[in-house]
Parts: C-alpha cells; sequence; structure tokens
C-alpha cells in the first residue's frame, strides 16, 4: 500500500521529500543524525532524545522489527524519525510487531524515502537545525514558517519533562544504594548499576540535597537527560550542595551537570556526537574505546577548576568525554558507558563508581 507524500522543512529553508510513516501526524524538533547501524528502538525509546527529529544515516530501519524488551523508556521520547527505507517485511525471532506499527500504535511519526545521506552533509555543513515534518501540510512556505517558530536547543531545559514525577525503587537486595537523579535515564544504566551490586533508587531530578541524604544512599547518580545543561540550575544547585558529602557518577547530562556544579561552563556542538562508534581515548590509561554517544552540548576544559581533570577526551575532535575531581569524590563521562546500543568497551565506569564509594566509606571511617 503506498504511503501518503510528506515533507520534510529545516528553519534554512531547504527541504527533503518523501513518504508519511508512523502516526498520521506532523513531528518536530531540531534535526539530528544517528549514525548506529542498529538499535533504532533503543534510541527511539531514549530520553535524550526529546525534542529531536532523528535521522538514521544506516539505509534499513525496521528490518528486524520490533520488542518491548529493548525499549529506553516505556514509550519513543524522540520527536520523529527520518529514513532512506523503512523495511516493512521485518524478520527477527525477537520481533513482535513492525516499527511502522509500533510507532503508529505509540503516536510517533516520520518520513522515509529521504536521501539521508544529503541531509547528513547538509547538518555538518550548517549545524542542527530545527525541522518540521507533515503530510497533511505541503506547502513549503507553511512548513517553513512553522520550522522557524521552533523554539531553539539552546536554553531548552528538557530534563524537567523527561524527569519521573515520584520516587521509586528500581533494584533492591543489596546492601549498598544508589540514588539517581533522573533527569531521562535509561533503564540500561539501571540494570547496570544493578549488575554492579547495588539497589538503585530512582528519584525526580528536582529532589533536594537534603532529602537524598537523608534517603540514606551511598552514591548518587547523575543520568543522561535531553536538552541544555545551564537551564537546570535546580539538579546544579543540588549537585552542589552533594558534593564532598557522597560519591557522584555523572552520565552524559548528568557530566555536564557535575561540571557546571564544580565552576565550569558548557557549550553547543554545531551537530553533537550521536552513534555507536565514537573513539575516545581515557587518559589515565591511554586506552581507546569505541563507544556509544548521544549529546549535542559539550564541558569546556578551559573552564574546569583546579582540583578537577579532564580524565577522557574524544578522539576524533579532543572534546572533553569525561572528568574526575577526587577530593570531592565525583567523576563523570560524556559518552554512554551502558551503550545500548552499541559497544561495551566503557562499561568500567559502573565498577570504578562501587570502588570510589568504598574508597568514601573508608575515608569516613578514618576521619
Amino acid at each position: 500500500m503506498a504511503r501518503p507524500a510528506a515533507l520534510l522543512m529545516l528553519a534554512d529553508g531547504t527541504s527533503f521529500p518523501g513518504e508519511a510513516i508512523g502516526a498520521a501526524q506532523d513531528a518536530w524538533g531540531e534535526v539530528v543524525f544517528n549514525t548506529s547501524m542498529s538499535g533504532y528502538q533503543e534510541i527511539l525509546t531514549d530520553p535524550s532524545y526529546m525534542g529531536q527529529l532523528v535521522n538514521f544515516t544506516f539505509p534499513h530501519i525496521g528490518n528486524y522489527g520490533t520488542n518491548p524488551d529493548d525499549n529506553e523508556a516505556p514509550e519513543p521520547k524522540a520527536a520523529g524519525l527520518i529514513c532512506t527505507e523503512l523495511d516493512e517485511p521485518h524478520s527477527h525471532w525477537r520481533s513482535q510487531k513492525s516499527l511502522d506499527r509500533w510507532l503508529a500504535e505509540l503516536g510517533v511519526s516520520g518520513i522515509a524515502g529521504v536521501d539521508t545521506r544529503a541531509l547528513t552533509l547538509h547538518l555538518r555543513k550548517h549545524g542542527c537545525l530545527n525541522g518540521y515534518i507533515s503530510s497533511t501540510d505541503l506547502d513549503p512556505a507553511s512548513l517553513l514558517e512553522k520550522a522557524r517558530a521552533l523554539p531553539s536547543m539552546s536554553g531548552l531545559n528538557l530534563a524537567d519533562q523527561a524527569s519521573c514525577h515520584e520516587d521509586y525503587q528500581f533494584a533492591s537486595g543489596h546492601p549498598k544504594t544508589v540514588a539517581v537523579l533522573d533527569f531521562g535515564v535509561k533503564r540500561s544504566i539501571l540494570t547496570l548499576l544493578e549488575k554492579a551490586g547495588f539497589s538503585v533508587r530512582v528519584w525526580p531530578g528536582n529532589t533536594s540535597a537534603e532529602t537524598i541524604l537523608e534517603s540514606g544512599a551511598h552514591g548518587v547518580m547523575l543520568s543522561n537527560g535531553p536538552g541544555d545543561p545551564a537551564p537546570c540550575t535546580t539538579a546544579i544547585e543540588t549537585v552542589k550542595k552533594l558534593l564532598g558529602r557522597i560519591p557522584i557518577f555523572g552520565i552524559c547530562l548528568g557530566h555536564q551537570i557535575l561540571a557546571l556544579a564544580v565552576g565550569g561552563k558548557t557549550y553547543k556542538l554545531p551537530f553533537g556526537h550521536r552513534g555507536a562508534n565514537h573513539p575516545v581515548r581515557d587518559e589515565i590509561t591511554g586506552r581507546i574505546l569505541v563507544t556509544t554517544q548521544n549529546h549535542g552540548f559539550c564541558v569546556d576544559p578551559e573552564s574546569l577548576p583546579e582540583g578537577v581533570s579532564v580524565t577522557h577526551h574524544n578522539a576524533n575532535d579532543q572534546t572533553v568525554e569525561g572528568i574526575s575531581a577526587p577530593h570531592l569524590f565525583a567523576f563523570s563521562v560524556q559518552h554512554h558507558p551502558e551503550a545500548s546500543p552499541g559497544p561495551h568497551d566503557a562499561r568500567y565506569p559502573f565498577n570504578q563508581f562501587r570502588e570510589l564509594i568504598g574508597q568514601f566509606e573508608e575515608r569516613s571511617k578514618n576521619a
């Protein structure tokens, strides 16, 4: 059955024709590209993609269908998707639904038949741009007006929207408990914390430092999440109050919030890092890690105060991929050690966090 015609309009006036997929509704947001060869379901359900239209550079999307076990959140968080070819005949023993049907049932739409290579090259040259997808309004002038009316990702606090509203227990039975400040946490992060030997309790991102400390947690995880870290002022102030009083481990947005809490600054990258094959150099060991990444903002290394060191660099552009503040028992990484999708080279920070908690308790015992 032929799909309805659709049009993607970028805020700079560049348009890409295609056909509508998923739900029968418009989609809009910041257009970004992801270079992963698989993992479209994990990507679309990753809360860090809230407010973004994901352009998949891999040509075949949907070829192994969908299943509930691969969700990083209960439902898709990306604003929509863009692909070259949406494969309806899907084949995989775990598949329960086609990607198109899954999207339609969950109210997510997008566009297929797009020259995603041309779109990616355009974004690399001009930076990420807001975009609008429609199958009901194909008038370029009308769509351009809608695309230009969308808010910029810079200055946008989406972490509050992505966070849970009440605390909940994810895992129990272990003697050490980690309190996760949820800015849009992925399920894989919680799962790997449990596998590292922790009971895990998840708290809203705006939870006070006093509540976290009174909960009896042994460490705090600052989760991933969407949007600009700078407007997350409540979380930044909370982390400031926690520093030195409890071990802290941050991932992605959590890494950026930790950097802001210690006095650093962040800035927006032209087109960000999104994919499952980004090389990162661990400056402590000299090892090169192949990592999963999804971020549009970055930490300014020149802004970091004395006592805070850069532990990881992106091997492609030398941007900051990790920091450490040993005197405050805090560290973080910009890449995603939990992957999902992606390689497992960088999973060791979860064990590093467990060791840090042990060191903190030993120091407290001897104080």
